[in-house]
């Protein structure tokens, strides 16, 4: 039995008001620091990680070393966990987007599965390297626990991705900041024990 611990960094600017982060690096803030160190806690407490793989952006970086300070895995940085690439829309709202790519921001809504970002990514292609690094990590961890720490798009695929679900479906879960998911892995089949718990962040949540 293989165990994987999905969680989402903390929080940074442009989660609220929301804009489109992308791979901008935006540093944690400071209630995101505090619950970086909360959901370092909380797995600490219940689990024994033997390793942490992190996307390479700095908010999650972070978020990976203060599990890697509570829990004594290491933790290493992998590129398939990357936020997605939205290309011409980093940095901007969602008005600023419906503005300027009306009919592609109405699908993106809509139809995310189905969604052109411009010289962005699909969740098509988000699938397709999350799904690698899967594979990759449950080779290398066989019956063993490890975390994850991504972002809100790429988890939400992981997600759809164990549960045999359509990316049509991406908008049906959600992923708060420093978030945790637990996933099992036996005989190939994923089962999911936890989605989305937040109670560890009691008091340490970002306003907005």
């Amino acid at each position: 039995m293989t165990r994987i611990i999905l969680t989402r960094h903390g929080h940074v600017d442009w989660i609220a008001p929301e804009r489109f982060r992308g791979r901008a690096e935006l540093p944690l803030s400071a209630p995101g620091r505090r619950q970086a160190e909360a959901v370092a806690r909380r797995i600490a407490e219940s689990w024994q990680p033997v390793a942490i793989y992190t996307s390479p952006l700095s908010r999650c970086i972070d978020t990976g070393a203060a599990i890697a300070r509570a829990t004594g895995a290491p933790a290493q940085a992998l590129e398939g966990l990357a936020d997605t690439d939205y290309g011409q829309w980093q940095g901007l709202t969602h008005d600023e987007v419906r503005a300027r790519w009306p009919e592609e921001h109405r699908i993106w809504l809509e139809a995310p599965d189905l969604a052109a970002i411009p010289d962005g990514e699909s969740l098509a292609d988000v699938l397709a390297r999350g799904t690698r690094v899967l594979r990759e990590v449950l080779r290398q961890h066989a019956g063993q626990t490890l975390v994850l720490v991504g972002h809100d798009s790429i988890n939400r695929v992981l997600l759809l991705q164990a549960l045999g679900l359509p990316l049509a479906r991406y908008w049906r879960l959600k992923q708060e900041p420093c978030c945790v998911n637990e996933l099992v892995v036996e005989d190939d089949l994923f089962t999911l024990h936890r989605l989305n718990e937040t109670y560890h962040l009691a008091g340490v949540k970002a306003e907005g």
